[in-house]
């Protein structure tokens, strides 16, 4: 009988316990969702889309991307933000989900640090500062002094309030001294076409968005935003090369889940996006983006979030930007 009676026990906790081990190593059962709260095409979109495809690739996973742009990416963040934490939504975020920490204090239906689980830090990409043809300066230095020569006549586009080039360009104003106006846009592409010609004097963007410009002669680049020179771009001098000063400033790619999604879960989607992004085919092709690869643990993408809502905390509260 007490043999009898342990079996019994031993196959009522296999009874309790197996379902539990079924249905954590069937994760994915269902396709997964990726939200990227911006429109299609951009850096974010491309980099996230090449580093999903690899991972499907990789794992044989379904991953259904989404595009979910809107009210500065806050619209598709609440959406993962509010999802159910069991592995089947991901979100991909870059330098405004630090900066609206600040920018929308109190105001945001989601914590930035507390409502999400850092997966990995994908990519960085440094930024380029660019000048239309007509402005009579070749490097930072001479940027510098021509707008203190020029005060309130040299304006600076940006792809909107509180995006990382906007940012970027107000940190450079700190700590250079240079006198430039802020003229925000909605996205890129508007900003680029008044630069070409010639209303706008400077714009501050992606490497991946300017370079086809420079290289055609339709505008000039002066600096990297990088204390060391970025691939696939290497023609171009940093900003200390440049005559500026030794301020870093990028765009960039994280991959985040709603909080409370399981551990093993997160640290089996960081390990795939790790091993994907180091791949020779990705870092080529995130070279030819001006992306430096990243590929980190959670831990390692939790630092790095914390220090870039910290940066952009002290830039937004100097500069005084508020957001639209």
């Amino acid at each position: 009988m007490h043999a009898f009676g342990f079996f019994r026990r031993a196959a009522w906790l296999l009874v309790m316990v197996f379902p539990l081990l079924a249905g954590a190593q069937a994760w994915p059962g269902k396709p997964i969702k990726w939200i990227i709260p911006y429109p299609p095409g951009g850096i974010t979109d491309s980099a996230t889309r090449m580093v999903v495809q690899k991972v499907q690739e990789q794992t044989g996973w379904n991953i259904v991307v989404e595009n979910k742009p809107g009210a500065n990416s806050i619209l598709g963040a609440e959406l993962a933000a509010r999802a159910a934490p069991d592995g089947y939504t991901f979100l991909t975020v870059i330098g405004a989900h630090a900066a609206n920490a600040t920018l929308y204090a109190g105001r945001l239906p989601y914590d930035v640090v507390k409502s999400f689980a850092p997966v990995s830090l994908v990519g960085v990409a440094p930024l380029l500062m660019t000048v239309n043809n007509n402005l009579p300066v070749k490097d930072v230095k001479e940027l510098i002094a021509y707008t203190k020569a020029n005060p309130g006549k040299v304006s600076f586009g940006s792809s909107g309030v509180g995006a990382a080039a906007h940012l970027t360009q107000e940190l450079f104003k700190q700590v250079s001294g240079a006198d430039m106006v802020h003229v925000p846009y909605k996205g890129t592409a508007p900003a680029l076409n008044d630069l070409m010609g010639g209303s706008l004097q400077i714009l501050t963007d992606t490497p991946s968005a300017l370079m086809p410009h420079v290289r055609s002669g339709k505008i000039k680049a002066l600096a990297v935003f990088s204390n060391k020179r970025v691939p696939g771009v290497t023609e171009v001098p940093t900003i200390a090369e440049a005559g500026g000063p030794a301020i870093e400033g990028s765009t960039w790619v994280l991959f985040l889940a709603p909080a409370a999604t399981p551990r093993e879960i997160v640290n089996r989607m960081s390990a795939e996006t790790a091993k994907a992004i180091n791949t020779p085919e990705m870092k080529a092709r995130f070279e030819s983006l001006g992306i430096e690869p990243g590929g980190t643990t959670p831990e390692q993408a939790a630092k790095f979030l914390d220090d870039e809502i910290a940066k952009w905390a002290k830039v937004i509260a100097a500069a005084g930007v508020k957001a639209e």
